[in-house]
């Protein structure tokens, strides 16, 4: 096998040569400021539309503002590539502000242009959306409108740079400057969240206690920071008439409350099944219980050393095995440095994909851990990836597609690779392997995320009342998780408030559900893949394309025929889990005999 084929330290040189010291990287950043300042002047001048004719104005602006977020996208990617790599770069963090500050100005810009829009005479907008200018962005525009109520005011966009992103910033830099010490090591958070899935038993709970330890010392400043964001946030919400937190996350997702509701209701019944999977995990690790620094745990260990080159020429081939296009993807991102998998200390705890839309690549990171699991957070990655590569043809406004779906993609990635290993399974002893990596998921789905958005929904109705102490955290994670887990977790983790990092991302809150919601979604995709073959890889990249400029009840009924405020189908991925967990539980008592 060709190892240097598969670097595992990306290649960022090609986007801004130099690093933080890049001149490039300056210089773009200036340029940008020029954008936003010549742009900023324009507005002034421009007036509520009045004819049809000012149509040509609004796609002026349109295709200004398009530019602007891919610039801003673009230099905002490469900073946080620069600090997941190195945290402690200092230069990183200043042009992190930066960034900050000129997203800021453009939100400010672009929520100006959103309440012109808004005034616009109503059988006037409904003739400019027709016009050939405008006719393309008619669902953004559209929803521009719309939520030009509930956009911030000039003053409180300002104050948010320094007083609630800077907040989401400093949880970042904080949480990658804890190290702590197992088995004599020192490690960075990632690295020590990476022993939940070691096969010792011992490593897994001293690196367990190990954090638990380091959440207690600090969940004081942890609490400080939570609460701060969510003040901000229901403040900010508060003076655009908001009232109901969960309305802005659903409007983020371009997803209806009844849609949440028929998915949440299918996952609140059909706990029983997950929890027989853990009840049955628990016996098998000699545990009356799940506890939950065993819930990573693997069922088989001779799986336990994969190489990165092995994950990556795995994924490639699986890759390739479903569609022409995702396989040259594949073999471009592995062979042109887009992946940074690394283990090694002093790198963020956080795995993901940034996109830079002005060249049309992405770069992933994580800490590759040699193990099954780790293939999985790497195709997660990778899927994400996908989606930014089939969106390079899509004009700029209509790329900004919600988290729902980006984690459809992420998922959909992960279940190729999942359904290729269960179908070169040659033991039972495999199946229950690949079984249970597939079960995590669900559970993962169905109980981790519906525990924090339980935790993240209380917790917002007790801030409104005030701060909301560490101690109180604790008790609400308790609380949700045991409700989310339906009992079935021993060694609850209370601190999961802490460590969880999605509970202090400025740009969407409540980001637990998109997970599930792109988790069942991916499923009924998947099953209708089965169905056609490769043919479903030219349908797919479709639905993909269409997923920034549509609704996500429109775009389901659009490319599988089927109506997502109903719970019915949500059922029918629902079934397919609760499947695997009546196979997992059957195929452990068979070995046990």
């Amino acid at each position: 096998m060709n190892q240097t084929k598969y670097k595992s330290v990306w290649n960022l040189d090609s986007i801004f040569k130099g690093g933080s010291g890049s001149p490039d990287l300056h210089d773009h950043m200036i340029q940008t400021e020029v954008y936003i300042k010549e742009l900023d002047e324009k507005l002034k001048e421009w007036k509520t539309p009045r004819e049809e004719s000012d149509a040509y104005q609004i796609a002026d602006i349109l295709h200004e503002l398009r530019e602007i977020k891919l610039c801003i996208s673009q230099a905002r990617s490469f900073v946080i590539c620069l600090l997941a790599q190195d945290p402690k770069d200092q230069v990183a963090q200043s042009y992190r502000g930066k960034t900050t500050a000129l997203l800021s100005r453009y939100e400010s810009i672009n929520s100006r242009f959103k309440k012109r829009l808004a005034i616009t005479e109503k059988s006037l907008w409904r003739n400019l959306l027709e016009t050939k200018e405008l006719k393309e962005y008619r669902f953004v525009l559209t929803e521009w409108k719309d939520d030009a109520d509930r956009e911030p005011s000039q003053e409180m966009s300002d104050l948010m740079v320094d007083g609630y992103h800077s907040w989401g910033e400093f949880y970042q830099s904080f949480m990658s400057s804890i190290k702590v010490e197992v088995k004599n090591q020192e490690l960075s958070v990632g690295q020590a969240l990476n022993l939940r899935s070691h096969s010792d038993p011992s490593v897994r709970e001293e690196s367990h206690r190990a954090l638990v330890e380091k959440w207690a010392e600090h969940e004081g400043m942890f609490a400080q920071i939570l609460n701060h964001l969510a003040g901000f946030r229901l403040n900010m919400y508060k003076s655009v008439g908001v009232e109901d937190v969960i309305s802005v996350p659903l409007a983020q997702n371009r997803m209806k409350e009844e849609t949440l509701h028929a998915m949440l209701s299918v996952i609140e019944k059909n706990k029983e099944p997950f929890a027989d999977y853990l009840n049955v995990k628990a016996k098998m690790n000699g545990d009356s219980k799940m506890k939950s620094f065993h819930f990573g745990s693997l069922m088989n260990h001779e799986q336990q050393s994969i190489e990165y080159s092995e994950a990556a020429a795995l994924i490639e081939e699986q890759f390739h095995g479903f569609g022409t296009e995702m396989g040259q993807f594949a073999e471009k991102a592995f062979g042109e440095g887009w992946v940074e998998a690394e283990n090694r200390p002093n790198k963020s705890a956080v795995a993901f994909c940034a996109g830079f839309p002005q060249i049309g690549e992405s770069r992933v990171f994580l800490t590759f851990n040699n193990t099954f699991k780790g293939i999985l957070s790497l195709v997660h990655e990778l899927g994400h990836a996908f989606h930014n590569h089939a969106m390079k043809s899509v004009d700029g406004i209509n790329k900004q597609y919600p988290m729902s779906l980006a984690e459809t993609a992420s998922t959909f990635a992960e279940m190729i690779i999942l359904e290729a290993a269960m179908e070169k399974a040659n033991s039972d002893e495999e199946k229950l392997f690949i079984l249970d990596e597939k079960l995590k998921r669900s559970v993962m789905n169905f109980m981790n995320l519906h525990a924090r958005f339980i935790f993240e929904k209380e917790f917002h109705e007790e801030r409104k009342k005030g701060f909301v102490s560490a101690t109180r955290l604790n008790e609400l994670m308790k609380s949700a998780i045991e409700r989310g887990y339906d009992g079935s977790l021993d060694e609850i983790p209370i601190h999961s408030w802490v460590w969880t990092p999605h509970f202090y991302k400025t740009e969407s809150p409540f980001y637990s559900f998109p997970y599930t919601f792109g988790y069942l979604l991916a499923l009924n995709f998947f099953a209708k893949a089965k169905e056609t073959g490769k043919e479903f890889e030219q349908h797919y990249l479709s639905l993909l394309e269409d997923s920034g400029s549509m609704s996500a009840e429109d775009l389901v009924m659009k490319h599988l025929g089927e109506d997502i405020t109903e719970g019915a189908f949500w059922e029918k991925g629902m079934r397919l889990c609760i499947k695997d967990s009546e196979e997992f539980v059957r195929l452990a008592a068979s070995l046990a005999k």
